[in-house]
């Protein structure tokens, strides 16, 4: 495990959190230069990626202050736009969910389609009390999807069947029964079969029907933000963590090495053999169990170990705080790498607003 700078570590006691506060500004150490600047900052920086797949992605964030990382996990949550059903103009409904509760389900279901065609797509202004009257919607700011679907059964079930699916069709209502019905320039730019706009789950279950029963809707997609409704934010989660440190002041050997171990997640705390010039040294007895650390990663901080007296004195845990563990979960839209990139560009635009902002102030 690599040395922290101890200034940089939380402390994290049995019933205490200790230096919680960053002291890297200037006039907090006496005849050291803290002060700001862009090459400082580049040489600190670091990202490391763990893993990286379409929908779950996690990476390490290094060397920024906490209101930077919280600022890229509030703009991936709230911020950067999405593909959602807004509009649900429903024609027929004798399905026993209420128009209002089926319009709901509908919002939240995740939508995908080509990349391009959604970058293409312009913002859809809604009417407001001041300006009720607004243009109708057009191919560049709607996707139209349809859900016409019926109820019957199903002649061919054999006697004395009771499993709905195969007693009825279209027992069941799911999100693959969504039609995408393209206009004007939305039949390039949202190509089928890949690009076309459509569920990012077919299997999510709308509603269960009965003989003669039915659905007949038509829902109007515009783009939109998590900060308006949660069905807007591209991301089931996205959330950090600072990276655990444990540090063992003394060595932990014999049965006590097993149990220390087991106070934390598996691979945290590894068992090795002490050798003999560990054993010159006082660290043990030569060929007994020790305990070492691993992979700090895994820990969740849970305090376990230092319950049991025997470790008293013996280890110190702590969090590095300027070390920040993002896991990111997207809905489908769009790749979970890519919406940390469109997090820093945003970051970025609101950045410079706000230096131009302040300069039209200035003048």
């Amino acid at each position: 495990m690599p040395v922290v700078n101890g200034r940089r570590i939380v402390g994290v006691n049995a019933e205490t959190v200790t230096h919680v506060s960053s002291t890297d500004f200037p006039g907090h150490y006496p005849g050291e230069d803290h002060s700001w600047s862009i090459e400082k900052f580049k040489e600190n920086l670091q990202i490391v990626v763990h893993h990286c797949e379409p929908l779950d992605c996690s990476f390490s964030l290094i060397g920024v202050d906490a209101s930077i990382a919280n600022a890229f996990r509030r703009i991936l949550i709230a911020e950067i736009p999405t593909l959602a059903i807004e509009y649900v103009f429903i024609w027929n409904n004798t399905s026993i969910v209420q128009d209002e509760v089926l319009a709901q389900r509908l919002g939240l279901v995740p939508l995908k389609g080509s990349k391009a065609g959604l970058a293409w797509l312009k913002w859809y202004k809604k009417p407001t009390e001041e300006d009720p009257i607004v243009p109708p919607p057009n191919d560049y700011n709607t996707v139209v999807l349809k859900l016409q679907i019926e109820c019957t059964k199903n002649p061919n079930a054999r006697k004395g069947e009771t499993d709905p699916a195969k007693l009825y069709n279209n027992a069941h209502v799911y999100s693959s029964a969504l039609t995408f019905h393209p206009a004007g320039q939305q039949r390039e730019l949202f190509p089928e079969p890949y690009g076309s706009i459509a569920p990012v789950n077919p299997n999510i279950l709308l509603a269960k029907l009965r003989p003669g029963q039915a659905l007949n809707l038509e829902m109007h997609c515009i783009k939109g933000i998590g900060a308006d409704h949660a069905k807007f934010s591209p991301v089931a989660t996205a959330s950090y963590r600072l990276l655990p440190t444990i540090t063992i002041t003394s060595p932990i050997t014999g049965k006590d090495a097993i149990k220390f171990a087991r106070c934390f997640p598996r691979g945290v705390i590894g068992l090795e053999t002490v050798t003999a010039e560990e054993a010159a040294r006082g660290e043990g007895i030569e060929g007994e169990k020790k305990a070492v650390i691993r992979d700090t990663m895994k820990d969740t901080v849970s305090r376990e170990c230092l319950r049991h007296e025997e470790f008293a004195g013996k280890v110190k845990l702590g969090r590095v705080r300027d070390h920040f563990i993002f896991s990111v979960e997207s809905t489908g839209q769009f790749d979970s790498d890519e919406l940390f990139v469109d997090s820093v560009k945003l970051l970025k635009v609101k950045c410079e607003r706000l230096r131009k902002s302040l300069a039209s102030m200035a003048r």
